[in-house]
């Protein structure tokens, strides 16, 4: 694990925070312990994710875009990590924008900056089926029951790019997200593990969420995770096309028009510094 010299970008989407490499411009290899070094935060540089700009492999794509938790893991999406992606490639001149299209390993994904300095992320057509995000269950439904620790919840269960469980309550602010959320995530009848949504609906148009994400753990926002508890609450009968979502780092708006539209998430995307590994990082586990 050689990492010095390497470049990168410090940036945030509402508190959600990534380590951006450009591994268009130089050479770049990561190994499972050198993105943990990296994610450390007493240690290395510190994130949630790491996020990899690479060149595109089709020619569908202007870049192609990868994700790896702060465990090292590589997931399929994260729609934050998109926004900042976006912010990333334009600065750096990778891309030119206001609309570019990323290869993910959870399927293409179109990205738009706008005038105000907002990024718009199409992040696609959410899956329901359970087999699709994948989830053990009989049949698709609204909602399931999901037995954890003896107690038994109803969640809604959506895959966007990458898996969600979504657990309506009464205030986000006294859900046990610290003990309930790593059993979810890592329930057996989610076979690839789960990110789990806390959600509290204050109207139709308007709900607060808590996601503790898979691999990471509790994080400031989770776009994706804002994406799929609004599709989610939109069929079970609870929100409306257009819809606030307060995450802990501020809000984001989430857009889904219903069965087979793709759901529009938008918000900010900061950059915080740039840097370069002068001395090996090291992780301890």
């Amino acid at each position: 694990m050689d990492l010095s010299g390497l470049r990168f970008t410090k940036m945030h989407g509402l508190g959600n925070d990534f380590v951006v490499i450009d591994a268009v411009r130089q050479s770049v290899r990561l190994d499972t312990a050198a993105v943990r070094a990296l994610a450390e935060r007493h240690r290395g540089v510190g994130c949630d994710q790491l996020l990899l700009v690479e060149p595109a492999q089709g020619g569908q794509a202007d870049l192609r875009y990868r994700i790896f938790n702060a465990d090292g893991g590589e997931v399929e999406q994260c729609g934050n990590g998109a926004r900042c992606f976006a912010r990333f490639v334009v600065d750096q001149g990778l891309a030119k924008g206001p609309e570019i299209r990323v290869e993910t390993l959870g399927g293409l994904m179109t990205l738009r900056l706008l005038d105000d300095g907002q990024v718009t992320v199409n992040m696609g057509v959410p899956r329901l089926e359970p087999a699709q995000i994948p989830f053990e269950a009989a049949a698709m439904a609204p909602g399931y029951p999901l037995t954890v620790d003896g107690a038994t919840y109803e969640i809604g269960a959506v895959s966007m790019g990458n898996p969600h469980a979504v657990l309506r309550v009464a205030d986000i602010d006294t859900a046990p997200v610290a003990a309930l959320g790593p059993l979810i995530e890592a329930h057996p009848r989610f076979p690839q593990r789960v990110n789990a949504g806390f959600m509290q609906v204050l109207s139709p148009e308007h709900i607060r969420l808590r996601v503790y994400e898979r691999g990471a753990g509790e994080t400031q926002a989770c776009g994706s995770g804002a994406c799929a508890a609004v599709v989610s609450g939109r069929v079970r009968g609870w929100l409306a096309p257009r819809v606030a979502v307060d995450v802990l780092g501020g809000r984001l708006m989430i857009e889904w028009q219903g069965t087979g539209e793709p759901v529009l998430m938008t918000g900010p995307a900061t950059t915080v510094f740039e840097g370069r590994i002068t001395d090996e990082p090291t992780h301890h586990a």
